[in-house]
């Protein structure tokens, strides 16, 4: 979706337009870790990072905060969510009724989470980034035949991408384009049809590295939801069936 126009009425005191909107991001302690991976994702060199993780090991948010940061800093950047229609249960809802718009609304859901958490409450960052199209979803399986150029693309749930989905996103990146493929290697919905962890160990080498391809791991030391969620995740690493 392109993006929309600015209306010619719009007041220059707040200094809002497609290309020029004031992002303001909530602070935040940051832990080492999390520091790590900001100053990577913010190099310039930096083209792709590959983030594995337990759930709450703030991924989505390291992800998304990186990507806010910068739209911050280059206006003419914009922010693209990634996630598949593949639902984290056993039995499905079935399809959803509506536009495109609509059906990829429900899965938005993370980095809706994600913005009302880093943007600070009734400023009306949000509204406008999404207003204008500086922030937009879209599924996987629309990716094919795209070219990326001057986007920060964030792909969630990565586990549930097959390697042949992962090909087909990582290769729609162009110039001045960075894309951060979020991935939990516990939690597949699809099985062994899962692509990740293979495409996360091909580029986990010193070459990728210097071409600007990272991968990076968060553990359940760096869970930060709760102090029962680093508990259930270490006991589920114990598990065998």
């Amino acid at each position: 979706m392109p993006r929309k126009k600015a209306p010619k009425d719009i007041d220059p005191e707040f200094d809002i337009n497609p290309f020029k909107t004031k992002i303001v991001i909530k602070g935040k302690n940051l832990s080492d870790k999390q520091k790590v991976f900001l100053d990577l994702s913010m190099d310039e060199n930096t083209k792709i990072i590959f983030v594995s993780g337990p759930a709450g090991a703030t991924k989505t948010y390291m992800a998304v905060f990186s990507a806010l940061r910068h739209l911050q800093k280059n206006e003419e950047l914009d922010l693209l969510y990634v996630r598949t229609a593949i639902e984290s249960a056993d039995k499905g809802l079935g399809a959803l009724p509506g536009s495109l718009e609509e059906k990829i609304n429900p899965y938005m859901a993370p980095l809706e989470d994600k913005l009302e958490e880093m943007l600070p409450k009734g400023s009306g960052i949000k509204s406008e980034l999404l207003k204008y199209g500086r922030i937009q979803a879209m599924p996987i399986n629309f990716l094919r035949g795209a070219s990326w150029f001057n986007k920060v693309v964030v792909a969630d749930e990565s586990q549930n991408f097959s390697f042949r989905e992962l090909v087909t996103m990582t290769t729609r990146i162009g110039e001045n384009t960075k894309l951060f493929v979020c991935g939990d290697m516990m939690q597949s919905d699809i099985g062994s049809r899962s692509g990740f962890s293979d495409m996360f160990n091909l580029f986990n080498d010193p070459v990728s590295k210097e071409k600007g391809i990272h991968c990076f791991k968060f553990n359940e030391n760096d869970i930060f939801r709760s102090e029962i969620l680093k508990y259930i995740i270490t006991k589920l690493k114990t598990y065998k069936k």
